[in-house]
């Protein structure tokens, strides 16, 4: 049942989470959709604490959830129609779409209603939230929209109109205009939007004739590629015609001189890598602006693969592969030093990226193929595979003594060289490895777990290595081993949790207290190993809380007031990812640590300062007083340089943070105090009065 739950609540997160970026990307009906995806969003909080509670959720409120995910299940499919269906349909279907609108903003207000909120373990202000929410939802109405009713009449004006009379091409032209459909690209698409829809009208209807008639609307189709420009000649050869022929899937670049070996980088933060030619392709043959944050930084081209590199930035994956292969071991855009070269998929992005380019007509960039390059495996010898099974006879031997120099010998074997990690693995090591962790000779564990942190190096073992069930006896040893397995078993769960869901594994398996245990215990070497760790589980949402929750916020803070522990980068990071959760921003606040973030505002490097400026404006909005605390400390002076010469992300939250102070430096003036300065001014003014009380000269202006 709990296990039941926990995939219902994960679902409507996920679900929740669509939902969310199609509103930014709709096609018709703009402000139904966007009303209805803010809407939405406001029950993400809901979910996230009914994820991470842990109290047992009763069986009778699942009905209640499965009400719900259905409910929203039919906004995601109201918005998916507004987004990829029929923009001509749409409109001439403007108010059958208004009344599913209104149906489903109705359902969703009845499955709020129907949640039993007492049975729940949600916070008051998740509560409040969610009330305000089924408020909205209950008090929401349909208005009719002047944009999308001027679009129905020019729509209803074209059908009508069968000599092509003036007043039929001007609406003709404004359609046109209004809906993007201006070039033969994007009335194919459009064309192909409404023979889906006529082929699920004919689904639905199950041969009964339909009241719709689609073929008038295709015939709109054919008189809005009648006014297109004389631009598809077969000598034209305009910005506008390349512009078509990309919609179309059909456009080659023409040949020209490309950089492809060349690689220039220059210094700093400004530092770029261009792989390929500087001006991108698709903004030369005039198609509308690409958004930067869909640019590889390297490439400055669209990205079609975006991963994200451990320092949080986003690149396309063969300009990443490239920058590392050419033996570079820093951040292209920040310069900071890589930890790991480990790279995340940004699936979000990609799909963000995708859904853009449909929204303008043009083909949506494919990821390059699954197949990567043939890349020649690293092979080992007879002798090397024969020492290894010897390794192995000895690793299962009853005597102690044998297992313990068996595994230091395969430790040492696995960290001189990829063909012996492959070796290795491929003799079946890891399992064995993974047995002994359970040992009772301290030496062993060690040797064990150092040997598949070596293993763990070649990306095809991560997984071999979490399948032979090593989280839990890896975990184990974080908390009960010597020093160095302690060390070393930080380092592997970092390790693994390059993988994606390896995170949410180690996550539940209980690391992060030990991890956190480490962080303020261990040695120098140690909590380096923890603090790694923790910033790669921490990027799973669910994780944030569970770090929170072991205390991890202290250690921290210690870790950012002592300069010679050489650990300022990695806590301020840490404190920033955990501050993107609401217990974090609590803790972070309770443990009084603006005094330290405004001091790394001020002196701290350009990261540090970035970093620094992120924590404190999610402090400033959790708590309205830690304005007035920042403010006292100095941070106005600091903040107004940062907000000049910053990096990109720190000028933002800089000039976020000025606006918080400013906002409320307004708002000082006591609001009883204005009245009673108006009320002077005005006796002031009154001449009679003053002339007979003889006060002599009156200054009338009252100091602001």
């Amino acid at each position: 049942m709990e296990n039941e739950m926990t995939f219902v609540v994960q679902s409507l997160i996920d679900l929740v989470n669509t939902i969310a970026l199609k509103g930014d990307f709709i096609k018709s009906h703009k402000k139904e959709c966007a009303a209805l995806s803010r809407r939405v969003k406001l029950l993400v909080p809901l979910f996230e604490e009914l994820r991470e509670s842990r109290q047992r959720i009763p069986q009778t409120v699942l009905p209640c959830f499965y009400a719900l995910e259905d409910a929203l299940q039919s906004a995601n499919k109201l918005l998916q129609m507004c987004h990829s269906g029929s923009k001509l349909y749409l409109v001439l279907e403007r108010q059958a779409v208004a009344e599913q609108f209104q149906k489903v903003t109705d359902y969703l207000s009845q499955t709020l209603d129907a949640l039993p909120y007492a049975k729940l373990d949600i916070s008051d202000e998740v509560r409040e939230q969610v009330e305000l929410l089924h408020n909205q939802l209950t008090r929401a109405k349909g208005r009719v929209d002047s944009h999308e009713l001027q679009l129905y009449t020019d729509l209803v004006s074209v059908l009508r109109d069968k000599d092509n009379e003036p007043a039929g091409v001007a609406a003709l032209q404004r359609l046109a205009q209004k809906l993007e459909l201006k070039t033969s690209g994007a009335i194919r698409q459009e064309n192909r939007a409404l023979q889906e829809m006529m082929l699920e009208k004919e689904n639905q209807l199950d041969g009964c004739e339909s009241d719709m008639n689609f073929p008038e609307l295709f015939s709109v189709c054919r008189k809005l590629t009648s006014i297109l420009p004389a631009e598809d000649g077969e000598d034209s050869d305009t910005p506008e015609l390349d512009r078509v022929n990309i919609a179309a899937g059909v456009f080659t670049p023409k040949p020209g001189p490309t950089k492809h070996d060349e690689v220039r980088v220059g210094s700093g933060p400004e530092k770029r890598a261009l792989y390929g030619n500087e001006t991108n392709a698709g903004e030369k043959a005039g198609h509308p602006a690409i958004p930067d944050d869909f640019k590889c930084p390297i490439s400055l081209e669209m990205m079609k693969d975006p991963v994200i590199v451990a320092t949080g930035q986003t690149y396309e994956r063969s300009c990443i592969q490239k920058w590392l292969e050419s033996g570079h071991r820093s951040c292209p855009k920040t310069g900071v030093l890589l930890p790991h070269e480990g790279l995340t998929p940004n699936y979000v992005l990609r799909s963000v990226i995708a859904q853009w380019c449909e929204t303008h007509g043009l083909e949506v960039p494919k990821k390059p193929g699954s197949k990567p390059k043939p890349v020649k495996t690293p092979e080992y010898s007879a002798g090397e595979r024969a020492t290894v099974d010897h390794l192995l006879r000895k690793l299962t031997s009853s005597q102690p003594d044998m297992q313990r120099a068996a595994a230091g010998e395969l430790r040492l074997l696995a960290k001189r060289n990829v063909e012996n990690r492959i070796c290795i693995a491929d003799a079946g090591a890891i399992p064995l490895l993974v047995g002994l962790l359970s040992t009772q000779d301290l030496k062993t564990q060690e040797h064990s777990v150092t040997a598949l942190l070596n293993l763990s190096i070649n990306d095809n073992n991560k997984g071999a290595i979490v399948n032979a069930g090593a989280i839990n006896p890896i975990v184990e040893v974080l908390k009960t081993g010597s020093k160095e397995a302690r060390e070393n078993a930080a380092a592997t769960l970092f390790s693994l949790s390059v993988v994606d869901e390896n995170k949410i594994s180690i996550g539940n398996s209980g690391a992060i207290p030990a991890l956190v245990d480490l962080l303020k215990t261990g040695t120098s070497r140690g909590k380096k190993d923890a603090a790694t760790a923790l910033f790669n589980l921490s990027i799973y949402q669910g994780n944030k809380a569970r770090a929170v929750r072991a205390g991890v916020v202290a250690p921290l803070l210690e870790l950012l007031e002592d300069a010679n522990a050489g650990m300022v980068d990695e806590a301020l990071a840490i404190l920033a990812i955990l501050a993107t959760h609401q217990e974090g921003r609590v803790a972070i606040g309770q443990a009084s640590a603006i005094p330290v973030l405004v001091d790394l505002i001020h002196s701290g490097s350009s990261r540090n300062k970035e970093n620094a400026a992120a924590v404190l404006l999610a402090l400033m909005v959790t708590d309205a007083a830690n304005i007035e605390k920042a403010r006292e400390l100095g941070a106005y002076a600091a903040l107004t340089d940062l907000a000049s010469n910053g990096t990109t992300r720190a000028k933002r939250k800089a000039t976020q943070l000025l606006e918080h102070m400013r906002k409320q430096e307004g708002q000082k003036i006591c609001p009883a105090a204005l009245p009673l300065k108006i009320m002077v001014q005005q006796v002031l003014q009154a001449a009679p009065l003053k002339d007979s009380l003889k006060f002599g000269p009156v200054n009338q202006s009252l100091p602001d």
